[in-house]
Order: C-alpha cells, then structure tokens, then sequence
C-alpha cells in the first residue's frame, strides 16, 4: 500500500502529514500519539485526584495533631495541678490542724510526716522553719535540722504569700526537689509568723509527666523562666540544664508551634498555675505518624499498580486501535482500488460490446458471402477445384461461427446490470466460463475437465454473479496450480508436469444442486483453511501483484446472498476441492431437463 487515508483524517498525530515517512513510520507515530494522549487522559485526572486526596489528608492530620498537641497539654498541666492542689491542701490542714508548739514537738511532726507520706507521692521531709529562717524541727531522711534558710527566696516568698509552690533546686542536699510552702502567723501578736515546707523530688514530676506521655508525643518536660529544665527532658538533658524557650504564654494560655520545619512536630507551652514552671510538650507531627506514613505508602503502591495497569490497557488499546484503523484504510484503499478495477472492466465491457456488434456485422457479411460461394460451386458440378473450394468455405464458415461465438460470450460478459433472479442452467453457466478459461489454463499446462451431470434442475440466481463466482474460484485454481508447478532455487525454473481441475455437477436429493471444483494444487493448512474467506486475506504473496484478497470474500458474500453454501476441503500435497450448493428452484413447472 503506497498511500493510506489515515493522514486527513488523524491530523492530531505527529508526522501524519510527513511525505517522507513511510506508511510503517507513520502508523507508529499515530500509535505512539495515540498512546501519550490516552495515557495523559488517563493519567493526569488520577494523579490530580491523588493529589488533592495527599493534600486533604496531611491537612486533616495536621489539624489533628495541632487538637491533640493542645489537648495533651491540657491534661498533663491538669494532672501537675491537681497533685499540687492536693499536696497544698494537705500542708494546709495541717497549719489550720496544728499549732506551732505542737508543729515543733519532734514525735508529733514526724508522726505527721508518716501519714502525709503514706498519702502523698514523692514527699521527701517535712520541716517547721522559725520566722528567724532557722528549721525548729525536722521529719525526714536528712540531717537537716537547725539549717539556716534565711537566704532562701522560697522561704520569704513563703512568708509574704500563704502558700508557695519553688522552682526546683538542690540546697542542703545536693539532689534536685522543690518544696511546696505554707506561711502561719502565731497566736499572739507578739509571735511572728513560721513556715511549714514539705519538700517533693522531682523525680515525681517526671513521673507525672510520663503517665500523660503517648506514642505520639516526641516530649514533655518543664522549665521555668529562668531557662532551667525542672524535669528530664528525652532529647534536652536532664534537670537544671539549661534550656532557652522562645515565645512564653501568658497565664492559662497554650501557645502552639510548629518546630522541626513542615510536618516536624507541634511544640505546645502552658503555665502550670501558681507556680513558676512551664510545661514544654512536643507532638509527633504528621510527616512522622504512623498513619500518615501508611497512607503515603498505600497510595504510592496504589498509584503504581493503577499506572501499570491502566497503562497495560491503554498501550494493548493504543495499538489495537491503530491496528483497526490501518485495517479500515486498507481496505478502503482494497475497495477504491476494487471500484477503479471495476471501472476499468466496465470500460473494458464497453469497449469489447462495441467491438463484438462492429466484428459481428462484418462476419455476417462473410458469412453469407461464403455461403453464396458455397451455393455457387455446387450449382457448377464441372468446376476444377470444387471440393478443394467446398472444403475451404467450410472451414472459413467454421472460423466465422467460432468468431460468433466468442463474441456472443464477450457480450454476455459486458451486459453491466442490477442483480436480477432468472432460472439459470448450471450447466450453462460452468460451459461459458469454461470456454473463457480453457486457453489460459492450456497455456499454463492445465487440463480442465468436465463432468456434468444431464438433467440438471434449475436454480434461480444471477446469471453475472453466478460467472463472476465461478471465475474466480476456477481462477484461484488454475494460480494453485501454477505456483505448485513452479520451484524457486537460485534461478526460477518451470517443471514439465501437468496439472488437472476437474469440475463436477450433479443434483443431490432433488433438493439441492452441487458444483465441486477440484485441483492438483499444494493445497491448505487448516489455520489457511480458517481465513479463506476473510477480506484481504490472500496466499498470493505480495497482494498488489497477485491479488487483493477480496475474490473469495465476494464469491462467499454473492453465494450466501443467492441462497447457496459454499465450502472447503484442502489437503497439503494433495488439492483443494470447493463445494457450492444451491436449492432447486421449486416451481418445477419452469424446469426441464437440460444438457
């Protein structure tokens, strides 16, 4: 095929309109752009969509994150207030339960010591601190009383307040704790005000701290304004390291910040109120959870197997639609090439119309010129070479009625009409075609022989189709036999044998008339067998010398359309038998036995 129509109609594809592209070139390009505008169709609403759902979600986890931060602040700050709420109202039950010459009896305040122990978390002594700042009496596991804590900012802070949460510190000990401090005035006014201070390890804030911890927080911890850790941290050391905090809320406020760049963690800070603390909590930001992690990892798996899978489909779809639109050119090229084929015979019909009534007018005139002669020589019985002339004028009028008789046949073949159902002889029809082929097949060494059947019932059909059948049937034989004659090797080389198609009619149950025509071809495979009857299908080789295909695919549309069957038997190395059956025409008042 030189040209197809694919170019004007595809324009959207690359290079169509390339005249220097071959017809294979092309239809690649067109499959190959067909492909990227399927993939692009395909792909980019899916990968937008994909994308919006990655956007939504790590928002949705960002805003949880952000909630939970919040949330766990508050709990953790609610937790530390309450053990110092209880702890608070504890030393305050026994300042309004005590008085201060009961508070300084060592066996009552060590007794007091041991409940508040048993009650209390983490309560490291008790002590009774004078207004003087010097600790009258001590209950716990130091060697402390008598110590001067005059110069202690959380026992005057303790003085002027009632009650009094420190910072953490080491003093006398040299182990972090803080102390949570009550101030009493005496009884007279004579007596000055005294101190009670229970101290707490911090080992208890720790431990607060951790039973609000969840998987999803990075750290918790707290520190005070000067800077120094009041608790361990996990990733900022220990306690009373140093640890600088940027922005500080104002009372009951959580201020909330994203650190560790996008998708990091959540840094939430609060006051611990009527202490000098702040609580510092780090939440998991998204791009660390567990969840964000799987959707990233479930969508990426999911956007993958979707590609390929859609991609499968649309490069098998790309290249079957390409296919099917080369197939649709080619056998629109196949049929316009059909129609020019039958213009041409057509011309050529007219054209050999014309010529057989122009010959049959001047072989009528020799026809009855010889016969005059012919009359004339017998009237003179004397004439010298009378039997010599007579013989001569038969064989003339011999010549003169063959001549008749191939331009009898030329004109039936020229007769160019509508598809029109007449009684039809088989017979007649397998004699005139016969007679049009049997030269050809002579000449390439082929025998035709004919066994048909007297009496034949007639069928009614189309007298041109029923040619046009059989021609090319007898045609496609007679190329069978030809091709099996002929060995290629180095050089073409035709073998002296003779090949025979033998053509055979006859009636079968007075229902159906039959005509097998049968050659010495190469015969078929049967996958050849299959595609016999496909258009385009060819075994002629190269189908712009040989054929088009479409001889057999006609014949089978033409004989299933009159009413007929057409079947095939091959055998390689043996030949191919067709067998075409037509139903007996049923008024049987029309039909008389013919030769």
């Amino acid at each position: 095929m030189k040209n197809t129509s694919f170019g004007s109609s595809c324009p959207i594809f690359c290079g169509l309109h390339n005249k220097d592209l071959t017809t294979k070139e092309r239809y690649r390009c067109m499959r190959n752009s067909m492909l990227i505008a399927m993939l692009a169709i395909t792909l980019i609403p899916m990968a937008i969509i994909s994308g919006i759902n990655f956007v939504q979600y790590r928002q949705l986890l960002q805003n949880d994150s952000y909630t939970n931060a919040q949330w766990s602040a508050e709990s953790a700050r609610a937790t530390i207030t309450a053990y110092l709420e209880k702890m608070e109202a504890a030393i305050t039950v026994v300042l309004d339960s005590y008085t201060y010459e009961e508070l300084i009896d060592q066996q009552q305040l060590d007794h007091i010591f041991k409940q508040l122990k048993e009650e209390h978390r983490g309560l490291v002594d008790l002590g009774v601190i004078g207004s003087d700042g010097i600790q009258r009496t001590y209950a716990g596991p130091y060697k402390l009383a008598g110590k001067d804590y005059n110069d202690s900012i959380w026992f005057h802070k303790a003085l002027t307040r009632k009650i009094f949460v420190s910072e953490v510190f080491t003093g006398y000990r040299n182990v972090p704790h803080f102390v949570v401090a009550a101030s009493k005035k005496g009884a007279t006014t004579s007596q000055e005000a005294w101190v009670l201070r229970a101290s707490i390890d911090s080992d208890t804030l720790d431990h607060f701290l951790t039973s609000a911890n969840t998987g999803a927080l990075e750290d918790i911890f707290l520190v005070n304004d000067s800077n120094k850790l009041q608790s361990s941290s996990r990733y900022h050391g220990t306690v009373l390291e140093d640890f600088r905090l940027g922005n500080k809320p104002k009372q009951n406020d959580i201020l909330i910040s994203e650190e560790g760049g996008k998708g990091g963690f959540y840094r939430a800070v609060s006051r611990i109120p009527q202490t000098p603390w702040l609580l510092v909590l780090d939440y998991q930001g998204y791009a660390k959870r567990a969840d964000w992690q799987s959707f990233k990892g479930g969508m990426l798996l999911t956007l993958v197997i979707c590609s390929l899978f859609l991609g499968g489909i649309i490069i098998w779809l790309s290249a079957f639609i390409a296919g099917k639109l080369r197939e649709t050119d080619e056998m629109r090229d196949a049929m316009l090439s059909e129609t020019e084929h039958n213009d041409k015979l057509a011309s050529i019909g007219r054209l050999a119309a014309g010529v057989a009534h122009e010959i049959n007018n001047p072989l009528a005139i020799i026809g009855e010129k010889a016969g005059l002669m012919q009359d004339l020589i017998e009237v003179d019985r004397d004439f010298r070479y009378r039997e010599k002339f007579i013989d001569q004028l038969s064989s003339l009028q011999n010549a003169v009625g063959r001549a008749r008789t191939i331009t009898h046949r030329l004109l039936g073949f020229a007769r160019r009409m509508e598809t029109s159902l007449t009684l039809i002889h088989l017979n007649d029809i397998i004699r005139e075609v016969f007679g049009f082929l049997e030269k050809e097949a002579a000449y390439n060494n082929i025998h035709i022989i004919l066994q048909l059947q007297k009496e034949l019932p007639v069928i009614q059909a189309d007298h041109g189709q029923l040619q046009q059948v059989l021609l090319n049937v007898i045609n496609n034989a007679i190329d069978a036999i030809h091709n099996a004659m002929v060995v290629t090797d180095d050089i073409i080389e035709e073998i002296n044998n003779e090949g025979e198609i033998l053509i055979t009619s006859q009636c079968e149950d007075n229902k159906t008339v039959m005509i097998a025509i049968s050659d010495t071809g190469p015969g078929m495979s049967a996958e050849t067998i299959k595609n016999i009857f496909e258009p385009f299908f060819t075994t002629k080789g190269n189908a712009e010398k040989k054929g088009t295909g479409l001889g057999l695919s006609i014949s089978y549309g033409i004989v299933q359309k009159l009413g007929g069957k057409i079947e095939v038997n091959s055998e390689i190395g043996v030949g191919t038998t067709f067998i075409i059956t037509f139903p007996v025409y049923s008024d049987r008042s029309s039909s008389n036995g013919h030769n």
